[in-house]
């Protein structure tokens, strides 16, 4: 099966692949149709907890997500693309600062951005050059969310309310939205989703999955594959420490994934609300045509982190294995037909959207912004990244043990700070993650490589 998986990767355009950007000639904006005298709209729809793999085109061989096919042959899919800290909170204030959890300080749920940090966010800056800021569905970032810094704030939308879903009632307001935005000012939405997460366990009811009425037939005839480091023996290799039991990743793979029955059910249910989300970017998507804005709106799609479907044994995110750091990243835009269908296969991070985005409205990069313009990227403008740095600090043993990582194109080096503990991956030979290097004779120079780039690069970060 590795091998196999191994070919894969190696033989399909993009994945872990060191291939040059898109296959075209990106020359000035003004060759590609471009009209720098109209500002787009943008909207960056975020789903919640959405692997890689979770999507047509990465490697499922069975989850449906057509409109994000479709998205993405219109546009531009990155398939390296990574999240910095594997954790809401962290990763979504990295989306909207373009920095590291390391450099903004935020690691937890009740941090808030600072008032001058806040003002060199992505969104602020548009407002600042005379955008519309819609903001739908969950912020998550601190206690005091910025709701008089937005022109149209509806962050609560509960799971169900009268009947209706989560996700059909988010898509239904970022259509109202899309409906009452004609004021003749480019306008930006946020649009997030609380799928594909699950809800979490009362005193009656424990931790589950709530998937749309339409969609709970979904996958009926199918077997979900279980990953291969489900195998009791990938947890069992796994230090002494990390087996205490109060960390959360196992904690809640025991009511979701630890029998073959809970596996299909909750794994099924996953994928359901990711055909959800899809649905949901289809109907976006209508709304635009249908009010003649989609000639002039870029769509970006994406999600906070990826997550662990019992790979390993856990459940979640947190920790820096590929399902959990690796997420999809969309990019469409209608002003640029030649970016249409076209794959990018560098390194890629959630600190590069803002940047990015205040690229595609013709806006100056503040300085404080540490990710990179995509656009310039993918033009081969700038060069591409080596290795980026991983990390997770929230809360620490032995609830979920605090991590740092760096991460290049062919190895993958891991530090549990708390004790120590180190792993090492070949993520080209070993792309899931089932064989810790570090006591390998062979790989013992790359090892000593590896460390070295650590100690120069993470612990000084």
């Amino acid at each position: 099966m590795r091998l196999i998986i191994l070919l894969w990767c190696l033989l399909i355009p993009g994945m872990y692949s060191k291939s040059n950007p898109v296959d075209y000639n990106y020359k000035d904006a003004k060759h590609h149709g471009f009209d720098s005298t109209l500002q787009p709209n943008i909207i960056l729809i975020i789903g919640e907890s959405h692997r890689a793999e979770a999507l047509e085109g990465f490697g499922n061989s069975f989850v449906k997500t057509p409109n994000l096919r479709k998205l993405a042959s219109e546009g531009t899919v990155f398939n390296n693309f990574f999240v910095t800290t594997a954790i809401c909170a962290a990763s979504r204030a990295s989306i909207l600062c373009g920095q590291s959890a390391d450099t903004h300080g935020i690691s937890d749920f009740s941090t808030d951005f600072t008032k001058n940090a806040f003002a060199n966010t992505f969104p602020m800056q548009l407002k600042k050059a005379g955008y519309t800021l819609a903001w739908i569905g969950f912020f998550g970032i601190g206690k005091n969310p910025p709701k008089n810094d937005f022109d149209f704030w509806r962050p609560d939308i509960p799971w169900m309310k009268d009947g209706k879903h989560n996700i059909d009632i988010t898509v239904e307001t970022a259509n109202d939205f899309i409906d009452n935005s004609g004021n003749g000012a480019p306008f930006f939405m946020c649009v997030n989703f609380k799928a594909a997460h699950e809800i979490d366990p009362t005193n009656s009811v424990p931790a589950h999955y709530v998937v749309q009425d339409r969609f709970k037939g979904l996958y009926n005839n199918i077997k979900v594959r279980e990953p291969e480091t489900a195998d009791p023996k990938y947890w069992d290799e796994l230090p002494d420490f990390f087996k205490d039991e109060q960390n959360i990743a196992r904690k809640r793979w025991e009511g979701f994934f630890s029998t073959k029955e809970l596996f299909q059910k909750n794994s099924k249910d996953y994928y359901r609300l990711i055909t959800g989300l899809d649905d949901a970017v289809g109907k976006v998507r209508s709304k635009l045509i249908e009010s003649g804005l989609d000639k002039n709106t870029i769509i970006i799609y994406t999600t906070d982190h990826g997550f662990s479907l019992g790979e390993h044994g856990l459940m979640g995110k947190w920790y820096p294995f590929n399902v959990s750091m690796h997420i999809p990243f969309i990019l469409y835009d209608p002003r640029n037909a030649e970016l249409a269908g076209t794959r990018f296969s560098e390194f890629a991070l959630n600190i590069d959207i803002a940047p990015t985005i205040l690229s595609l409205s013709g806006l100056n990069i503040p300085k404080e912004m540490e990710g990179q313009n995509l656009i310039e990227a993918i033009s081969g403008h700038i060069k591409p990244r080596d290795f980026f740095i991983y990390e997770h600090s929230f809360l620490g043993a032995p609830h979920l043990f605090k991590t740092k990582a760096i991460v290049s194109k062919r190895y993958k080096y891991i530090v549990y700070t708390e004790n120590g503990y180190e792993q090492l991956f070949d993520i080209i030979g070993d792309p899931d993650e089932s064989v810790n290097l570090v006591n390998s004779k062979r790989h013992h120079r790359e090892l000593q490589a590896m460390r070295s780039l650590y100690n120069k690069n993470v612990i000084v970060h």
